[in-house]
């Protein structure tokens, strides 16, 4: 699979958990350290960790298993890196705190649909 096939999947993941504000970042220009970083928001910690647990079990049944994951059921801000996709999941305000949009604004914005093949 593929790093935008994987980002598919995580969109439709993070979707189905009604995630907010879900952003996809090319960075594959500018670094080494993957190609994507999805970005999300989440109202409370239930549902940050239900879409946590869900892109989780979804990218499992692909047969992509996460080679880290930081955070655990009570943090604010859970990254999920799968090499040449990196989630990041946050609380509403962390998200604001943080800003990876504005640190990583020299990657490209992309839209879901246009990932298809």
């Amino acid at each position: 699979m593929n790093s935008k096939e994987m980002v598919r999947v995580i969109y439709d993941a993070l979707d189905s958990k009604k995630a907010e504000d879900i952003r996809i970042i090319d960075i594959s220009e500018i670094s080494v350290i993957a190609d994507y970083f999805v970005v999300a928001s989440a109202n409370n910690q239930s549902q940050l960790q239900a879409m946590c647990d869900e892109v989780d079990e979804k990218m499992y049944k692909e047969e992509i298993h996460a080679r880290q994951i930081e955070g655990n059921r009570s943090s604010t801000w859970i990254l999920m890196d799968y090499e040449d996709v990196i989630v990041h999941l946050f609380s509403q305000e962390d998200r604001l705190f943080y800003n990876l949009e504005r640190i990583w604004q020299d990657g490209i914005p992309v839209e879901r649909e246009s990932l298809e093949d």
